[in-house]
């Protein structure tokens, strides 16, 4: 059940894999602004590829997605989004069991989406190849129809012409 609320709160933003400061409070434990604040006094930890503030752009499309009800469930302050190297990071900054705990196992939850996606890229390429392979089948048998309306044609044509020679 653990790996399922996991999951469902690994989100996309900005092309990267994250999960949402409030997500990962949860997840911890721990109040939301405790998170933050613990991030607050750490930032040199947390360069932009491990953590970056989401814009009211990105917080009004994760509303229109229905990942979140509201605006208002954001409490009035623009989230962190953590990616996977920034949830790793968190676990060193809040420094409890529980911290460590759930680090383990969010960290094994992005290695599942990764195996998943991987999974998926490698069906994706193997659906073009077969639907390539099936094209080209498809245009062999349009030649061969073709040239086939084409002699019937022309036979057609030969029956067609008025015939010289001895009239009977």
């Amino acid at each position: 059940m653990e790996l399922e609320l996991i999951k469902r709160s690994i989100l996309e933003i900005r092309g990267k894999k994250v999960m949402l400061d409030m997500d990962l409070a949860t997840i911890y434990e721990v109040e939301t602004r405790v998170l933050k604040q613990a991030v607050r006094r750490n930032l040199d930890r947390f360069p932009d590829d491990f953590m970056f503030e989401l814009t009211i752009e990105e917080m009004n499309n994760l509303v229109s997605q229905i990942v979140i009800p509201t605006l208002n469930h954001f409490g009035g302050a623009k989230p962190f989004a953590f990616t996977e190297q920034g949830v790793a990071m968190l676990s060193s900054v809040l420094k409890s069991k529980k911290a460590i705990q759930m680090n383990i196992a969010i960290m094994r939850a992005f290695v599942l989406m990764r195996q998943f996606a991987l999974t998926y890229q490698e069906l994706s390429e193997q659906l073009k190849d077969l639907e390539n392979k099936h094209n080209h089948k498809f245009d062999d048998i349009e030649q061969v129809l073709k040239y086939l309306i084409q002699k019937d044609k022309k036979q057609n044509h030969q029956f067609e012409r008025k015939q010289v020679g001895y009239k009977k």
